[in-house]
């Protein structure tokens, strides 16, 4: 049995001990059942172990991007003369996973003022329109530092 299901039982298990099935109670429950486990295969600490933290990282970052560009894209709105530089930026990927890939494009186009359009044909770049582009290596390094890094550690052992 995985240990990502066998921790999803753990929480639900907790919530039914509880008798409360909220999202607060199921995330404590994951939370606790996590360092059980931790604790219980202390030994032998699986891939397992180190995933969810880089999860949880990577939302952590994508969350605090996205309140970024809505926060500026309002600001951009709201301004009188919209200060606009869109441009459509070639980023190279490190990243040899299909599903990492697939993720960083849809995480790229669900943060305000950008979209993923395209990957190339090998796999090796993908095509980004973004509406603010200030320095075409400051956007490429912004995507490979803050995005394709934490997916890299996530998807590619």
């Amino acid at each position: 049995m995985s240990l990502f299901l066998l921790n999803i039982l753990l929480a639900l298990a907790w919530a039914a001990l509880t008798g409360s099935f909220r999202p607060v109670d199921l995330f404590f429950g994951f939370a606790l059942g996590y360092l059980v486990l931790w604790l219980v295969l202390h030994k032998n600490r699986p891939r397992y172990f180190r995933q969810i933290p880089l999860l949880l990282g990577l939302f952590l970052y994508f969350t605090a991007d996205v309140l970024r560009a809505n926060f500026r894209m309002a600001v951009t709105v709201l301004s009188p003369r919209m200060k606009l530089r869109p441009a459509v930026v070639a980023v190279p990927l490190i990243l040899k996973s299909e599903t990492a890939t697939i993720l960083l494009a849809n995480m790229l186009t669900l943060t305000p003022g950008t979209l993923s359009l395209d990957v190339s044909t090998d796999h090796q770049t993908l095509y980004v329109h973004t509406v603010w582009l200030d320095d075409i290596e400051e956007f490429r390094r912004q995507v490979v530092d803050g995005y394709e890094k934490r997916l890299k550690e996530l998807f590619e052992p």
